[in-house]
């Protein structure tokens, strides 16, 4: 169970962002605890995707506060959601499919040696270190990622944001077109992450997948938070009258 007592890891408070006049997110406000999965539901458009840019520093909220550990932080891009130890993980991943696991796991800050070469060694060295901690079947260290299934992408990629110490991490839609196999292995990997400690926003459509991945979901429905539930007293029905009829449950 996650301890939900203390301070939080992120707070997004009564987030609001509009674009011409149309309010994408309308007052919402979330929450995220240490070891926590907290999935993040509604149709396209329902405002989930942008309520999270508005964490990884993609865009700039209208209104609101965002809480890192019980403190305010201003996110402004990228690099200040990096700053406060925030990683998102896309869907397309953003790997270089030329390049093999250690060489994405460290794209852009390089090890090298004391003669300033890269030092490819040292990287696969580390990179071997870290995925034996997250995933221990992986053995493909010097294929190019592009020859890697799905499950396994997804996997350096994990590994490339724990390594630069990610705590808050933003998954989208993991296991989309992932079979049932590698879907497992993503579902291992979180559990890996959330015993390090590692709190997780998971935006996805499939109501299965969250119930399966996640502690708790908030549902939104045009730009508006329909209400957040604690997974193991709802059911895949409950879960789908919020999203289509913007209804909690008994209501």
């Amino acid at each position: 169970m996650v301890d939900r007592t203390g301070t939080p890891l992120v707070e997004m408070r009564d987030i609001s962002i509009a674009f011409g006049g149309v309010k994408a997110v309308d007052h919402v406000s979330v929450d995220l605890y240490p070891g926590e999965v907290v999935g993040l539901l509604g149709h396209n458009g329902a405002g989930k995707s942008t309520l999270i840019k508005i964490l990884s520093g993609a865009y700039q909220g209208d209104t609101g506060q965002i809480l890192i550990d019980g403190k305010p932080v201003e996110i402004t891009n990228p690099r200040d959601a990096r700053a406060n130890n925030i990683e998102t993980i896309y869907q397309t991943l953003a790997l270089a499919d030329n390049l093999d696991a250690a060489s994405n796991l460290f794209l852009g800050r390089e090890l090298v040696t004391p003669f300033g070469l890269v030092d490819d060694a040292a990287m696969e060295a580390e990179c071997r270190t870290i995925m034996g901690r997250l995933n221990p079947n992986f053995q493909k260290f010097n294929e190019p990622v592009s020859a890697l299934s799905g499950g396994q992408r997804q996997s350096v990629a994990i590994a490339r944001a724990v390594y630069f110490n990610a705590r808050i991490l933003i998954m989208d839609e993991p296991t989309a077109a992932l079979g049932p196999h590698e879907t497992q292995m993503v579902a291992d990997l979180i559990q890996q992450l959330k015993a390090q400690g590692i709190g997780i926003f998971l935006i996805d459509h499939d109501v299965h997948a969250v119930m399966e991945l996640c502690d708790r979901a908030s549902v939104m429905k045009n730009g508006q938070l329909v209400g957040t539930v604690d997974i193991p007293d709802v059911t895949d029905d409950d879960l789908l009258s919020m999203i289509i009829l913007g209804k909690r449950p008994g209501e």
